[in-house]
This record gives C-alpha cells, structure tokens and sequence, in this order.
C-alpha cells in the first residue's frame, strides 16, 4: 500500500499541473472503488477550478468553491496527470478532464486502482469528512512531538509499533515506516507503549520526521505495484535497514533481523540494536 511519502510525492506531482486549471468533465467508468462514488463527483465537480491540492493522512483533497473530491490510492492506485488522448487501460476507472491554459496543454487526471481498494469521494464545503475527522496530527508538524506520545502511551499495553501506527495517535506512519524509525530509535517495536520513557518518545519522534522527509526527497518506498506520477519508482527501498530482510544481517550490528507478526502486519528489528 502506497505510505504516506508516496502519497505526498503524488500531491507534489500532480499539484502544478492542475492547481488554478478548471475542470472540463469527470469521466466515471465505474460506478463504485470501494465504496460508492458519490453523485456530487459528476455533477458539481465539472466547472470548478481546482484551486490547491492538499494531503491528509494518506487521502488527497482536490478543493475547489463547490467542494473537495477526497482520494485514496488503496493499495494499488495511482494518479497520472496525462494528455487526453492518453489510451485508456483496464483498470483506468477515473478521468478528471482539465481545460487548456496559456501556459499548458490540456490534460488528464487519470485515477488508475486495479484492486479497487482505493475510493474517490466527496466533501461538502466547510465540512470535515467522516474519514478525516478524529485523526491524530501530521507526523511532519511541530504537533507532533515526544511529550504527546508519552502522554497519549500511559497505561497503553499494546506494543509500541501498534501504537504509532494509530491514525487517533499520529497520521501516516505506515508499516515500513514505523519499522524503520523503531530500528533507527533503537527501541523494540514489540515493548509496551506504556513502557517507552519520555526521552526515548523523543528520540523516536526525531526518527520518524528524519526517515519520512528524507523518503519524501527520494521519492517513497517502491513497492510491487507503486509508481510516482511520472511513471518512475521511487528509490527509498534501497534504504531499508530492516523491513523485508527477514534472516539478513543487521547493517548496524551483523546480527540477523527478525520477523514477527504484531497486529497481523509483519514487523521487522534486529534483536541487538533494538532493546
């Protein structure tokens, strides 16, 4: 599944070729991804000039005066900005048509999702929609820090990587990113979140704002069916130091990362490095 810098690195590529342009026509080729499209994406996104292009959490939010037309890539799905004579795939549900401007051709934005996980809905001006609203601060921001994730993490017995992955906790930190930061930290992602001290919180904190901007610069993690707006993988796969190498040696240490399974998600550390 797409993780947050993916997702950021599709906002940052489609945001200049459709921001200030006016949507010609939405072409629906099919009625529903996950869930239902609703009507309002036809009928009152057509007209509208998109006016910025925004992420939350992992959802992308094209606003505009009638309201804002709410994205997630699920786990297969990309957004491509194309010229219009782009051939259509099979798996190519959505068109959104973007008219001709002094500077640009016209285009595309084209929501390609072969497994359909993805979804594209609707949020009514001065709204919060239902999939938005109680989520934790951005990882990113100065809200997030070390003093609230040892607030929010006495008492917690669930295991620490559980608990940074909570979107109520912190949006965004996705499986191979709370991998990472966890590994980077030195903390073991099966310890109680109720265990982890205050300056370990810190330090913690520190990681995760490090790993996601430098993925973000390098483009996100490639996965099997992920790929950047233009077409190319990302490269911060080439940096892992633990998720996916499961028997291989520590980078760090030498010693062989292991795998468990927390929250029927694979979590990966190394025993010496990480305590």
């Amino acid at each position: 599944m797409p993780e947050l810098p993916e997702v950021e690195t599709t906002r940052r590529g489609i945001a200049p070729h459709v921001t200030g342009r006016r949507v010609l026509a939405v072409t629906l080729r099919r009625a529903d991804l996950r869930w239902p499209i609703p009507d309002q994406v036809s009928q009152l996104l057509p007209g509208q000039r998109i006016d910025a292009v925004e992420r939350r959490a992992k959802y992308l939010l094209l606003h505009t005066a009638a309201g804002s037309a709410l994205l997630h890539l699920g786990m297969s799905g990309v957004l491509r900005v194309l010229p219009p004579d782009a051939p259509v795939g099979k798996h190519d549900h959505v068109d959104i048509a973007l008219e001709r401007t002094t500077e640009q051709a016209p285009r595309i934005l084209r929501f390609t999702d072969p497994r359909r996980f993805g979804c594209l809905l609707w949020q009514a001006p001065g709204e919060t929609h239902e999939l938005l609203a109680n989520l934790g601060p951005e990882p990113l921001t100065d809200a997030f820090d070390g003093d609230l994730l040892w607030h929010l993490s006495r008492s917690r017995t669930a295991a620490v990587k559980l608990f940074l992955m909570d979107n109520h906790v912190v949006v965004g930190v996705g499986n191979i990113y709370a991998s990472e930061a966890l590994f980077a930290a030195g903390i073991d992602p099966r310890r109680a979140a109720g265990t982890i001290s205050r300056a370990r919180y810190a330090r913690l904190v520190m990681e995760v704002k490090r790993i996601l901007a430098w993925a973000i610069e390098r483009g996100g993690t490639t996965l099997r069916d992920f790929l950047s707006p233009d077409g190319a993988p990302g490269y911060f796969f080439r940096e892992l130091y633990v998720y996916g190498r499961a028997g291989e040696p520590c980078r760090v240490c030498g010693m062989a990362i292991r795998q468990v399974s927390l929250g029927q998600r694979s979590t990966f550390w190394c025993p010496h490095c990480q305590r």
